[in-house]
């Protein structure tokens, strides 16, 4: 099952909701699928704790969200209430660096997806359609939503709650308006790893579906025991965090021992909503703790929620013995990461770790919240919620528990307590997928294939960098700049014959498409192949390398500095353009042949100043031409072209006429000046900047003489 939702999600385009009961590995399935994909993806999440669960970052962080209610409509609204679109989409001015990033994405993953607002969803919406220019459903990004609705649901303040009913069927994130124009399916993951007695697991369906009539209250409640004490290692599940700070603080109160403090080691930017656990964290011997993540070493001694007594604290270790009396563990402190993602110079999407919190990963744990709780899975729970249970919470309460016989409840559940919502449940129904998860991956695999090369075979970008280039050139150069001219006609000429067959081959690709050859496929992968070749071959020859040569010289030029960042907008475009060919793939078939070695050098050596002005003098330019268009003095040229004079490979006739030559040899001897004012006093008729020239220029062919070598004065 989870081989067929991963073709469905890496082939296709298809926005996929996975769901499925508590520990049916939905965040297994999302560790492995962001090892396996190769799509570019970033994963997010609406609260920080479960940003940095899932490995990822907040939404309101990635997208620059306010923190408000938000309302799809132009209508004026109050700002104290809440944002409409207008007030919305001043915030998404990003930077250049944010720009690129979130129009490299290709699928956006929220986990804990129960808890994301419409109204939330829908800012995320105009957020990328506004980035990436476009007005596809979410700018044209896929989006892989995880979660469970029949657990945790979005929070909703009292205040908003009539304002969002007006624009909104729900708060939960299905009924945002951008999704309901997204092809958008549910899958839900059906085998339970987490418990397997069927009639446990019958019970909890019961009560996840809100479905009274179905639930063995009898049973259920027979595990009411209001008195009980528990001499083992049990868990309180509460509703409030103020009942398990006090729970927690009075049990470790009546233990003997002095407490120590294991103080976190915090670095960078962690902001203290983030923190997984209590930076001051206050242990002593006899202590029931909770581990809070899975041991990443190859030993695997403890996962998260495994619950353990405290034996030793030490600077820099903790020893514990396992609830069921295995070995001892010696725990080291560990590290958890806020991350930030950034477009790498391969246009590839990375992770930049901006901050670390270094901490043992315990807390304590003879109670913790049903919120806290969920994603965890335990062998023997105290349930004390009262009557304070909100949407969800029995279920995830009863179900973090592998057997019915581990639960204790301190009192009764009533039919009060469960909630039925039937807008969850007609959802489901009306998006579910999961039985034709398969034909509708064969029916789009093709599509979302022809799709994909043809978005990397267009030259649209590299169409629009182009103009862009060319316009800043004819702003900041001069109309007979013969190397812009040169460059910018031979590319524009090249581009324009690349658009003419994209064009072409993109009809012949629609038109095999549509027909019932049976060869159809082999047809455009052959033709395919034959295209990526000659556009790799056509944009690296005729475009890339000719703007390399030519954004050699200018980069080094004053006063460029608009027409230099067009270049190199242009020039990092057609970077992109021809590593996504070397990568592209059509039906599993490897169109680039010949050329998977070619390397596409972009660094950029900046020549040396003295030669590029010695290049435009042998090109035929005058001094005076020369620093007009290189924006610099003509002295300053002059001092180029003296360190090319020490070399003896200068032209002087270029610079000066016989007679000035013949002035300067006549009076010209070897060491004779102490200094160039010394040789301004004898040829007053020559600038400072003339004599150093002739005098690197004579220099050199008198030692040559000396040497008994003649040559060119």
């Amino acid at each position: 099952m989870t081989g067929k939702i991963y073709n469905i999600i890496e082939f296709t385009q298809r926005s996929v909701y996975l769901t499925g009961k508590a520990g049916t590995g939905k965040t297994t399935f999302l560790n492995e699928f962001t090892k396996k994909t190769t799509k570019k993806y970033i994963v997010a999440a609406p609260t920080g704790i479960a940003a940095i669960n899932a490995g990822g970052v907040t939404l309101h962080s990635l997208f620059g969200l306010p923190l408000t209610t938000f309302v799809p409509t132009i209508e004026p609204i109050d700002r104290n209430e809440a944002i409409n679109i207008p007030q919305l989409i001043p915030h998404f001015k990003y930077r250049k660096e944010k720009l690129k990033l979130l129009r490299a994405l290709e699928i956006l993953i929220i986990d804990e997806v129960s808890m994301l607002r419409a109204d939330v969803l829908d800012m995320i919406d105009l957020a990328l359609k506004a980035a990436r220019r476009s007005s596809l459903p979410f700018g044209g990004v896929q989006l892989l939503l995880i979660g469970d609705l029949y657990q945790l649901p979005p929070v909703v303040k009292q205040s908003s709650e009539g304002l969002l009913n007006r624009y909104y069927a729900s708060p939960y994130f299905f009924d945002s308006k951008a999704l309901q124009s997204a092809p958008f399916i549910t899958v839900e993951l059906q085998t339970i790893y987490r418990q397997s007695d069927p009639q446990f697991i019958s019970l909890l369906n019961a009560i996840r579906d809100g479905e009274t009539e179905q639930i063995d209250f009898k049973l259920l409640n027979n595990r009411c025991l209001p008195e009980f004490e528990p001499k083992e290692a049990y868990i309180y599940l509460v509703s409030h965090n103020y009942m398990a700070d006090t729970i927690n603080a009075k049990r470790l109160k009546a233990l003997p021992e002095k407490g120590r403090h294991c103080k976190a080691i915090i670095t960078g930017e962690f902001k203290e909503h983030l923190y997984p656990n209590d930076p001051e964290l206050l242990l002593k011997h006899g202590a029931q703790v909770m581990f809070i993540r899975n041991d990443a070493s190859e030993e695997k001694k403890y996962f998260n929620g495994r619950l353990a007594k405290v034996l030793k604290v030490e600077e820099d270790k903790i020893t514990v013995l396992p609830d069921d009396g295995a070995t001892e563990i010696t725990v080291a402190r560990e590290v958890w990461e806020n991350k930030k993602y950034y477009l790498d110079d391969k246009k590839e999407i990375k992770e930049d770790v901006v901050g670390r919190y270094e901490q043992f990963p315990l807390r304590l744990a003879w109670a913790v919240t049903i919120h806290k709780s969920q994603g965890l899975t335990f062998d023997r729970v105290i349930i004390d919620a009262g009557q304070s249970f909100t949407n969800g919470q029995v279920y995830v309460a009863l179900s973090r528990c592998r057997t019915l016989e581990g639960i204790v409840l301190k009192s009764a559940i009533k039919t009060t307590a469960i909630f039925k919502d039937t807008r969850i449940a007609d959802f489901h129904t009306t998006t579910n997928a999961s039985e034709k998860i398969e034909a509708i991956y064969e029916a789009e695999k093709n599509d979302f294939a022809v799709s994909k090369l043809l978005r990397a075979l267009g030259i649209a970008s590299l169409h629009t960098a182009i103009e862009q280039w060319i316009n800043a050139g004819m702003e900041s150069y001069t109309a007979d700049q013969e190397d812009f001219v040169t460059a910018s006609e031979q590319i524009q000429r090249a581009g324009n014959q690349l658009e003419t067959v994209f064009t072409k081959f993109e009809v012949f690709v629609a038109k095999q498409s549509k027909s019932n050859a049976p060869d159809k496929w082999e047809r455009i992968t052959e033709k395919s192949r034959g295209a990526v070749n000659y556009f790799f071959e056509q944009v690296h020859q005729q475009l890339f390398i000719p703007l390399k040569d030519h954004y050699s010289i200018t980069k080094s030029v004053k006063g460029l500095k608009t027409y230099n960042a067009a270049a190199k907008a242009l020039f990092d475009e057609l970077q992109e353009y021809l590593g996504n060919l070397k990568t592209i793939r059509f039906l599993d078939q490897t169109l680039l042949t010949g050329r998977e070695d070619t390397v596409i050098e972009t660094a950029v050596v900046k020549k040396p100043s003295h030669l590029i002005s010695y290049e435009l003098l042998e090109e035929g330019k005058t001094v005076t031409e020369i620093a007009a268009l290189r924006n610099l003095a003509e002295s300053t040229i002059y001092g180029h072209f003296a360190k090319i004079a020490t070399t003896g490979i200068m032209d002087m006739e270029k610079l000066f006429s016989r007679e000035q030559i013949d002035t300067f040899s006549s009076h010209f001897a070897a060491g004779q000046w102490a200094s160039l004012t010394d040789a301004k006093a004898a040829l007053p008729a020559f600038e400072f900047h003339e004599l150093r020239l002739l005098i690197n220029h004579f220099a050199y062919f008198d030692k040559k003489r000396q040497q008994g070598i003649t040559g060119k004065k």
